[in-house]
C-alpha cells in the first residue's frame, strides 16, 4: 500500500515540515555528492546502537559526540528510494501534525519521537554494530499522532493486487493500523534470524510510532480536542 494523499485541509502552510524534508534533501545530496568516502561518514553520523550502549566510539577520529548521532541520524538515508517514502509519509501526514501543535511543539515532538525510535532499537539490538540512518523513526512519531488525531481520516491509497493496481480510500485507523503490525511481525521475524542486528530497524519504528502516541498527548495545546 502507498499512501497519496489524505482529505484533512491544514489552516497554515506547514512551514517545518517543509524545512525537515528540505534539510532531508540536502542532507542526503551532500552525502551522495559531495562525500568521497560514504562508508566513512555513514559510520561516524550513523546510530550505532553499540557506541551508545558501550559509550565507546568505534571511529576514534571523529570528534562528535557519539550521543549526537541519535540526531544526525535522523537527517541521513541509504539511497533515494529510503528518502522519497519517508518524505513521502511525512508529507502526508505531518503538515495535519504540525498544523494541531504548531510550530515550536512540532519540532519537539519530532525530535523526540527520534529519539524514542533510536531507543526502541537499541533495546532490541544493543550490541550491534551496524549503523542507523533515515528518518522514518522519527516520521512513525508522526503516524501514531495522526492516529489519535485523526483515526477517521480518508487516505488516498494505491492498493496492489499482484499486477492490479487499484486506488481506494481507507481510514486512517485501518491503514496506520496495518502498518504498525506490519513493522511489528516483520520486527519479530528479523530478531528471531538475526538478533535484530541487520537489515530494516523495525523496532526504531515501532518505538517512534509508541512515542508519538504519548508525546501528542503531553504536547497537544489544548486539553480536548476532537479526532476526525
Amino acid at each position: 500500500m502507498l499512501p497519496l494523499r489524505d482529505e484533512i485541509p491544514t489552516k497554515r502552510v506547514p512551514i517545518i515540515t517543509i524545512i525537515i524534508i528540505l534539510l532531508n534533501c540536502l542532507v542526503y545530496f551532500y552525502q551522495f555528492f559531495m562525500i568521497k568516502d560514504l562508508h566513512y561518514f555513514v559510520y561516524s553520523y550513523g546510530l550505532i546502537p553499540y557506541e551508545i550502549t558501550k559509550g565507546v566510539s568505534l571511529v576514534p577520529s571523529v570528534s562528535t559526540p557519539i550521543q549526537l548521532t541519535v540526531f544526525s541520524s535522523m537527517f541521513m538515508h541509504g539511497s533515494l528510494v529510503h528518502l522519497a517514502g519517508n518524505m513521502l509519509y511525512l508529507w502526508i501526514f505531518g503538515n495535519n501534525v504540525e498544523d494541531f501543535l504548531g510550530k515550536l511543539r512540532f519540532i519537539i515532538f519530532y525530535v523526540l519521537s527520534g529519539i524514542f525510535a533510536a531507543l526502541g532499537q537499541i533495546i532490541v539490538s544493543p550490541n550491534s554494530t551496524v549503523p542507523m540512518i533515515g528518518s522514518s523513526g522519527a516520521i512513525a512519531g508522526v503516524l501514531g499522532a495522526y492516529l489519535i488525531l485523526f483515526p477517521r481520516a480518508r487516505i488516498t491509497t494505491l492498493v496492489f493486487f499482484g499486477f492490479f493496481i487499484r486506488l481506494v480510500k481507507l481510514p486512517a485507523i485501518f491503514f496506520l493500523g496495518l502498518w504498525i503490525i506490519y513493522q511489528f511481525l516483520y520486527g519479530l521475524t528479523e530478531v528471531s534470524l538475526s538478533g535484530g542486528g541487520a537489515g530494516v530497524a523495525w523496532f526504531a519504528h515501532i518505538g517512534g510510532f509508541v512515542g508519538g502516541i504519548i508525546l501528542i498527548k503531553l504536547l497537544s495545546p489544548r486539553k480536548n480536542y476532537y479526532s476526525r
